[in-house]
C-alpha cells in the first residue's frame, strides 16, 4: 500500500493560503493611476507563490491581505468562484480605509499561476481588472521559479509612506502599463532578459510618478545604488514593493545570498 505524504510542520504552521509577488506593472491596479492612462488598459503580473516561506512583514509580499484571508475563510482558499473570494477579501480588508489596497493584493492570492490584469478606469472604476490572463503551465511555472532570486533588504518603516508626493505624468503611467505587458510576454515565452528589461522599466517608473516609494527620509538603506547595482550585474531587478522589502533579481544563474520561490499552478 501507498503512504500518504507527510505535512511538514512549516506547512502546518504556515498555512495553505498562498503568498503573492507582485512584479512589473505595481501601482496600475491602483484608480488615481489609472485613470490617467492615456493608453488604456494598464497592465501588470502577480504570480501566485507556495507558502512554504514566513515573509517579512511590511514587505511587498501582501502577508497583511493573506493575514487577513486565514481569518476569513479557516487556514485555506473556499472553493467559490475566484472572482467573488477576490470582492469578498477586497472588502474585508479595505472597509473604512481611507487609501484602500489595491486589488492586486487579493487576486495573486486568489489565482494560481502567472496573472497579467489589465486596469481600465472606465471599467470598474479601475478598482478590478477588467480582464484577467492567466498562464498556469507547468514549464513556465518551473522556468520562472528559477529565472527569480530574492534578496531580503528591508521592510517599510513605521511612518513611512510612498505617496507623499506625486508626479502622475500620463505618458510615464503609460508605460507602467506597457511594463506589464512585457512582462507577462516575457514570461510565457521564457525570456529572461526581456522579464529583466520589464523589471527595470517599472522601477524607473515608480521612481518618476511615486519618488517615495524608494526615496523616503525614513528608509533607513539607500535603495537605488543597491538596485543599480544589481541591474548593472544581471538582466534586472526591481523592489517587491514600497520602501524596499525584497529585491527580486532575474538570472538565469545563482545569485549569492538569494533565495527562490516556487510557483503554484492550478491544481485542478
Amino acid at each position: 500500500m501507498g503512504t500518504m505524504r507527510r505535512e511538514s510542520p512549516v506547512a502546518r504552521l504556515l498555512g495553505s493560503i498562498p503568498n503573492r509577488l507582485q512584479l512589473a506593472g505595481g501601482w496600475i491596479d491602483q484608480p488615481f493611476v489609472s485613470r490617467r492612462n492615456p493608453r488604456p488598459p494598464g497592465s501588470m503580473v502577480v504570480v501566485q507563490i507556495e507558502p512554504d516561506f514566513r515573509p517579512m512583514d511590511r514587505s511587498g509580499i501582501a502577508s497583511g491581505t493573506r493575514a487577513i484571508a486565514l481569518k476569513l475563510w479557516g487556514g485555506k482558499l473556499p472553493r467559490r468562484p475566484r472572482e467573488e473570494l477576490v470582492r469578498e477579501l477586497y472588502e474585508a480588508e479595505n472597509r473604512g480605509k481611507a487609501e484602500p489596497s489595491g486589488s492586486q493584493d487579493m487576486i495573486g492570492i486568489v489565482y494560481p499561476g502567472v496573472n497579467r490584469l489589465d486596469y481600465d478606469f472606465r471599467q470598474q472604476g479601475g478598482v478590478f481588472p477588467a480582464h484577467i490572463e492567466s498562464c498556469n503551465r507547468p514549464e513556465i511555472a518551473h522556468w520562472l521559479g528559477n529565472v527569480l532570486h530574492l534578496i531580503p533588504v528591508e521592510p517599510r518603516p513605521d511612518g513611512y509612506s510612498p505617496l507623499g508626493r506625486k508626479n502622475l505624468k500620463p505618458a510615464w503611467i503609460a508605460r507602467l502599463g506597457q511594463s506589464g505587458r512585457d512582462c507577462f510576454e516575457a514570461i510565457v515565452s521564457m525570456d529572461a532578459k526581456a522579464l529583466g528589461a520589464s523589471l527595470n522599466l517599472t522601477m524607473r517608473c515608480w521612481e518618476t510618478l511615486l519618488p517615495r516609494v524608494v526615496r523616503h527620509p525614513r528608509l533607513r538603506v539607500d535603495l537605488m545604488p543597491l538596485l543599480k547595482a544589481y541591474q548593472g550585474e544581471y538582466p534586472g531587478a526591481m523592489y517587491s514593493g514600497c520602501g524596499g522589502g525584497y529585491l527580486i533579481v532575474v538570472s538565469e544563474n545563482a545569485v549569492p545570498g538569494a533565495f527562490k520561490v516556487t510557483v503554484r499552478r492550478d491544481s485542478r
